[in-house]
């Protein structure tokens, strides 16, 4: 008996530079090389995360503030998915974002697990970011060192929704309200229009 073949389409250089392009704006944020996560944004870009929506220019800026004064963070990255349509690409990257608040005197450790979501656009031969959206899938927050406890009056995450409570708490508390209409895995519809509207953009490039 013989089964049939699904014919999976080919990885491309095309496909590689994208994907290339994505993980090293997430290694420069990092990194804190600013100047090289700068490089790739296109200046009327559009940036759009839990704690902040502007353009990518300005998105970079603010995360110089953020890493050198409040909250550090680190991506532990998954592989991308990519798809091209000539000029414009999307890019889906699984990401697990990390912070390290410290809540009521004990240094713990936030993570919030997402997909980022890139679209990006070729000027001049070179890919750039056009968008960065984010889509949330759940948190936790755990102390840093073990036998230590973090104590959280469950009050205070009511109106939070549950794919990033804990970030939103966390964030507030530092200074940064996080919206609660942002796109998460808690409203699958918000989720597929997101992505219908990035395929919807990257069709649309030129032919």
């Amino acid at each position: 008996m013989t089964g049939s073949r699904i014919e999976e389409p080919s990885v491309t250089l095309e496909d590689l530079s994208v994907a290339q392009l994505v993980v090293r704006e997430r290694e420069a944020r990092d990194l804190w090389r600013w100047e090289r996560m700068r490089a790739c944004y296109l200046p009327d870009s559009l940036v759009t995360l839990s704690w902040f929506h502007g353009t990518g220019p300005e998105f970079v800026a603010q995360s110089k503030t953020l890493s050198e004064t409040a909250l550090p963070s680190r991506h532990r990255l998954g592989p991308p998915t990519t798809r091209i349509h000539r000029d414009r690409a999307v890019v889906s990257l699984p990401a697990a974002i990390e912070t390290y608040p410290t809540v009521d005197g004990v240094p713990t450790v936030l993570t919030a697990y997402c997909r980022l979501l890139y679209r990006v656009r070729a000027v001049d031969g070179t890919w750039q970011i056009a968008r960065l959206d984010g889509v949330y899938e759940r948190d936790e927050l755990v102390p840093a060192v073990p036998g230590r406890h973090v104590r959280i009056d469950p009050a205070e995450l009511d109106g939070l929704r549950t794919p990033y409570r804990l970030l939103a708490w966390t964030t507030a508390r530092s200074g940064y309200p996080v919206s609660q209409d942002l796109p998460a895995d808690d409203r699958p519809e918000q989720v597929r229009e997101l992505y219908a509207q990035a395929e919807a953009w990257a069709e649309s490039g030129r032919r």
